[in-house]
């Protein structure tokens, strides 16, 4: 590579500023730190007036470096008839998948979706994004790596695509499992549309040069996927926190003892026993002013839980914030409350969130699997740890600790957690050595 000009990553991404949610976040903080380490990035995406996004965040474009060329393309998606035929306004998650079942209009979608849109409903994206790289090229643009972040997983074959191409080096991030996604079965593939689907994903596999994942169990399901992958080429590059977002000080509330949840919940994540442990811990304590705070979207089922268990007067449900606002009600909370689903494969699941709530210094209850990676993190920093979800007594002592601690002192907050190696800039950092051709430290995280 040529010393005589910074290294250039093209960058492959679906989600980006406007678009809000959990799946912008990797893309935009990789772009945001890789200038000041001699990386110049070039960024492909979608055109947010014709593509879909589940949420949008407009407060996210601000952190888009000057100078950054982004380029957005067109797209051919089948989102438009969706909501015609459905009268929904909002896209689905995961395309057409996790919705009810009801309506005999979404599970017809959701077929179309598992058997006509391999791997996913988005591909329509794919010959925009490629037409753009090759006037890129044409132009005598020259690159030295490029990255696909997914999912959507179809982004990957717009890798595999360019590599076959043009030979570029070529890192696919894949942030989610792909045929192992826990929704996956909804989907009522044939066995063709699931042999379609699976065949591409080893051939991302087989012919990324660096296949990065966001945790170790995760990383073991990839190389369980074809005989003869390399260990070597996959790397564990988790989420991270930003520094930037966490420079104002911690304002746990003198007057009550706040758990604040994050993000969105559902009845998959099962913290039906939790919330009984909560009412009973505040019956036992009538005097402590146990409140509930949850930020983002809340399933009809998780509110009827609430309801049921008496907590819905101390609860209070915030819809979607933008991610600035977001971290200050991390800052704002005396506990964090977080939740692996219980789905199969959850033992990698590791929320980009888990390392926000990390830099906020705050103790973290996690509703989970023991020894999943969640688990395992919040052990290593001392922050937590996870319960699993029918450990309903072992959660109540949690609590009951927690009250008698908050008794003492209103200010739950944690030391310093160790936790600077998970920050955005340190691990961009480590994907710059992957850019650069390997460093064995980087390799074996």
């Amino acid at each position: 590579m040529s010393a005589a000009r910074p290294l250039r990553l093209l960058v492959i991404t679906y989600y980006w500023p406007p678009s809000g949610g959990a799946g912008v976040q990797r893309s935009l903080k990789f772009v945001k730190h890789l200038p000041a380490l001699g990386v110049e990035p070039t960024v492909i995406t979608v055109d947010p007036e014709k593509g879909a996004y589940p949420v949008l965040d407009h407060s996210l474009a601000a952190e888009v470096p000057a100078g950054v060329h982004v380029i957005r393309t067109g797209t051919s998606e089948p989102f438009g008839s969706y909501k015609k035929l459905t009268g929904r306004q909002q896209i689905p998650y995961g395309g057409f998948v996790g919705e009810s079942k009801t309506s005999v209009a979404q599970r017809f979608f959701k077929f179309v979706r598992g058997n006509l849109f391999i791997p996913d409903a988005r591909r329509g994206w794919n010959r925009h994004a490629l037409q753009a790289v090759a006037e890129l090229i044409a132009q005598g643009e020259q690159f030295d790596a490029v990255l696909t972040s997914s999912p959507p997983h179809s982004t990957q074959l717009i890798g595999l695509a360019l590599k076959q191409r043009y030979g570029l080096r070529w890192l696919a991030d894949l942030r989610d499992p792909w045929t192992d996604i826990y929704y996956h079965q909804e989907l009522n593939q044939t066995p063709l549309a699931r042999w379609l689907d699976a065949r591409y994903e080893r051939q991302v596999l087989e012919q990324a040069d660096i296949v990065l994942t966001t945790s170790t169990d995760t990383r073991q399901l990839f190389l369980g996927k074809a005989a003869g992958l390399a260990p070597g080429k996959f790397h564990v590059l988790p989420n991270g926190y930003d520094e930037s977002d966490f420079q104002l000080p911690s304002e746990p509330p003198p007057d009550q003892l706040l758990i604040t949840h994050t993000g969105t919940i559902s009845e998959t994540y099962h913290i039906e026993l939790w919330l009984s442990a909560v009412a009973e811990c505040a019956r036992r304590h009538p005097a402590v002013p146990l409140r509930l705070r949850f930020v983002g979207k809340v399933s009809d089922g998780v509110q009827r839980q609430l309801a049921d268990n008496g907590l819905l007067p101390v609860t209070e449900l915030i819809p979607f914030v933008p991610h600035d606002e977001s971290v200050g009600y991390l800052r704002r909370a005396t506990v964090l409350l977080m939740a692996i689903p219980d789905v199969p494969h959850n033992l990698g699941i590791l929320p980009g969130k888990v390392f926000e709530y990390l830099a906020a210094n705050k103790p973290v209850i996690c509703i989970g699997p023991a020894g999943s990676d969640a688990d395992l993190l919040l052990r290593e920093c001392g922050a937590g740890q996870a319960f699993a979800y029918g450990a309903y007594e072992a959660m109540l002592a949690h609590l009951e600790e927690l009250v008698a601690q908050w008794q003492i002192n209103p200010n739950l907050d944690l030391p310093s957690l160790g936790h600077a190696r998970y920050s955005r800039r340190a691990l961009t950092g480590q994907l710059v050595a992957l850019v650069r051709g390997g460093d064995e430290v980087a390799r074996n995280r």
